[in-house]
């Protein structure tokens, strides 16, 4: 009998499986651009990345950081019935003749030598989130190995140097289900449904495909999440200031859990609430933490690992939790990836996380499907805030009382969603900068409209070219394997740009531009943006200027000295000066001036499409509108002139104590 399985005991893809496949070699057909593909834990990163490995047409390579996915995705490629080394000290093999290579990323960088030869197109990243580079710095790093700055870079980095020394035209894809880092926001650019999702230099341009996690629960590919928060008994984390890596230091989380009388009512109730489940994973948070925990636990059913925990005796303690040996498995930070026990159905969770992509990954252990499994308890006893099914904006929460809305902009009407506020239905504030839409430009547009008769001829039987030795010239832009209207990630991708409309900006004063209001020069002139503290440092110079650090901001509905409706807007400081400004809203012009000169600053929820059509109206709807927080008047003749205003101000200058209310 052939060792190899027959054509129907291949392993078989799940439709977004193949689609997530399918995407992926559109994108790669058309571009040499690095990509993303985010999937939920224990979606099957596995069999997307052997689907790939099998199309491909020249040699690759997939890197994971644990030799456990090493293990794992090696596994999953033999399931098709391919041969496939492995490159691995941990795993006591180091093999690279190949077609495709499984490899530990520091066993690779370690013997970099083995793959310098050229010969591989296509190099997969799995759990890619931890791979921190922007396109710019690689660019950079393309030189020999030797110097300086390779030196000093990343492991993932050195590895794609050295690939792209050989192969200028290497395709690089990541796989994650958490496609952001700590205090850095995404890791990509562009997402494929057509908006800006991280910064312009990320290693990574497109996500040409990502399946949410809901999707998956309600399609019935995982497990449901029920999370409970611990509501007798908890640890407050709520102090703690983390480093500047964005993590506790472990003495601060000391002090809040050691000894701690909350921790044995805590444990009680893990143990009550897991009475009739199959298995458990605690998440404590320092070893000390974790020894104390264990203690409390049933010693016949309960084991810890740590970082510290040997190799053999870590790998007998899991093996004996996988076969329900041990009903309680505790551990501090090293079960949060390529760990796989599809019975656990209790996630017990008693530390910070100090990102939303640490708490999916802990939750994710507990979510994949198992006989008799029909949903999964999270314990979180430590108030922990992320939501899990939409845990995830750009900038960090401004405070606790925002909340993911979405924003539709003015100009290219793409929905926008930022942290905000609503009333009902009705945004009332919104922190969103600039419309994260795709727009397709005038070339990309006038592709799109050719006839695609000369991508199918270039590949006429449809066959996959993913990894192909060939460069991203033949069918640019072409979408085919995914189908149009689907989003699926193509060269025009590349043609398109980011809308440039801003909800809030910073204007140059030399050609009237609008930047980002944490711009230092204009993207417009190239000059200088003047920094605010210049400014009010020069404005308290100034015998004839007046700066008020605003307290409070008041909308009055008057008339002039000549008796001519006006809507009059007063400035507050701490110490009683005021200083005001003067609208018409009675005609089409002047409600065109109110809103260029006004209203686009002032709005809490900029491109929100009101607009006033009185004084009365503007002033009866004044809450919409916020105060700055400094204003710089001139004299001129006997009046006051309000000359600037000053918003988002970050700086050495103290702002008002209380921002008072705006009425």
């Amino acid at each position: 009998m052939s060792k190899f399985p027959s054509a129907n005991a291949f392993p078989q893809l799940r439709p977004y499986q193949t689609q997530a496949v399918d995407n992926v070699i559109a994108h790669f057909r058309g571009s040499d651009d690095p990509a993303v593909v985010v999937l939920p834990t224990g979606s099957g990163k596995s069999l997307v990345i052997a689907e790939l490995a099998r199309r491909a047409r020249g040699r690759v390579l997939v890197l994971a950081h644990v030799r456990e996915l090493v293990e794992q995705n090696h596994a999953k490629y033999l399931a098709y019935g391919r041969e496939a080394d492995i490159f691995s000290a941990g795993l006591g093999r180091k093999e690279s003749g190949r077609q495709v290579v499984f490899g530990s990323v520091q066993s690779v960088v370690n013997g970099l030598e083995d793959f310098a030869t050229g010969e591989f197109t296509l190099l997969v990243i799995d759990e890619c989130h931890r791979l921190s580079i922007s396109k710019e710095a690689l660019a950079r790093g393309a030189g020999k190995a030797e110097d300086d700055r390779q030196r000093s870079a990343s492991t993932y980095e050195k590895v794609i140097a050295r690939l792209r020394e050989a192969r200028p035209n290497l395709k690089v894809l990541g796989l994650t289900a958490t496609p952001y880092r700590l205090g850095e926001g995404f890791l990509y650019h562009r997402h494929y449904h057509g908006m800006v999702k991280g910064p312009e230099d990320a290693f990574f341009r497109d996500c040409v495909f990502e399946q949410p996690l809901r999707v998956m629960v309600r399609q019935g590919y995982l497990a449901e999440p029920r999370r409970i928060d611990g509501a007798m008994a908890f640890y407050d984390f709520s102090q703690l200031v983390p480093q500047r890596n964005g993590q506790f230091a472990e003495r601060d989380l000391n002090g809040v859990v050691q000894g701690n009388r909350a921790t044995p009512q805590i444990i009680h109730d893990v143990i009550e609430r897991a009475r009739d489940r199959q298995g458990v994973m605690v998440f404590a948070a320092t070893v000390a933490h974790a020894e104390e925990v264990l203690g409390l636990l049933p010693s016949e059913e309960s084991a810890l690992v740590t970082g510290a925990t040997p190799g053999p005796e870590r790998e007998r303690l899991i093996a004996a939790f996988k076969a329900r040996k041990l009903k309680y498995l505790v551990n501090v930070a090293v079960l949060t990836t390529g760990f796989d026990a599809p019975h656990v159905d209790v996630i017990a969770i008693l530390r910070p996380t100090e990102s939303v992509g640490l708490y999916q990954q802990i939750v994710g252990r507990g979510l994949r499907l198992s006989p008799g499994k029909t949903d999964c308890l999270i314990l979180d006893y430590a108030g922990n805030p992320w939501e899990l099914y939409a845990p995830e904006i750009a900038q960090a929460r401004p405070d606790g009382e925002s909340e993911p809305v979405q924003v539709e902009c003015p100009e290219c009407g793409f929905a926008n969603t930022f942290w905000g506020k609503r009333d009902g239905d009705f945004v009332i504030e919104h922190h969103g900068r600039r419309c994260q839409g795709l727009v397709l430009s005038t070339r990309a547009a006038l592709h799109r409209a050719q006839p695609r008769a000369k991508d199918e001829r270039s590949n006429p039987a449809g066959e996959p070219d993913v990894g192909a030795a060939s460069g991203a010239g033949e069918g640019k832009g072409a979408a085919s394997g995914a189908g149009e209207g689907k989003g699926a990630a193509s060269g025009a991708l590349e043609s398109r740009h980011q809308c440039t409309f801003r909800f809030r900006f910073k204007v140059c004063e030399q050609c009237g531009g609008e930047n980002d209001i944490a711009a230092r020069a204009c993207g417009h002139c190239g000059e200088r943006l003047v920094d605010p503290d210049d400014k009010l440092r020069d404005a308290l110079k100034l015998r004839h200027a007046k700066v008020l650090r605003v307290s409070g901001m008041q909308l009055e509905a008057t008339t002039n000295g000549r008796g001519v409706p006006r809507l009059k807007v007063t400035y507050h400081d701490e110490d009683g000066e005021t200083l005001n400004e003067w609208f018409g809203l009675e005609t089409p012009a002047q409600q065109h001036v109110f809103d260029r000169v006004f209203l686009r600053q002032h709005l809490r929820a900029p491109g929100s499409g009101w607009r006033p059509g009185s004084a009365e109206e503007a002033a009866a709807e004044a809450g919409r509108l916020r105060a700055p927080d400094f204003v710089i008047g001139r004299k001129s003749g006997r009046h006051w002139r309000v000359e600037e205003k000053l918003f988002d101000y970050v700086g050495r200058y103290r702002k008002a104590d209380a921002a008072g209310a705006e009425v």
